[in-house]
């Protein structure tokens, strides 16, 4: 992010986006040993947070940049648009 108040306004996002998470979760079962989707988004949400920790560790140059904003707009796609859907449609394949 190339200014700081852009860095502090998607600091603030990231976290305030971890307190929407049980207001888009449409999955009506719990747990997500029986959820195969589910779980791989949650293992591509855990892979994503392992790149975003590396990049905050890299000097602020051309690819490192490019990889962090891909990383941060995945994060966020994955939070609140991917993990309702997930949700959503395994309720419509379970019919539940």
């Amino acid at each position: 992010i190339p200014n700081k108040l852009g860095g502090v306004l998607a600091l603030a996002a990231s976290v305030l986006v971890l307190f929407l998470i049980p207001f888009l979760h449409k999955s009506k079962q719990r747990t997500m040993t029986f959820r195969p989707l589910s779980q791989l988004l949650f293992w591509t949400l855990v892979a994503n947070l392992l790149i975003l920790t590396w990049i905050g560790s890299q000097p602020v140059e051309h690819p490192f940049i490019i990889i962090g904003q891909l990383a941060s707009v995945t994060y966020f796609t994955i939070l609140l648009i991917l993990f309702p859907t997930i949700g959503a449609l395994e309720n419509k394949m379970l019919n539940l």
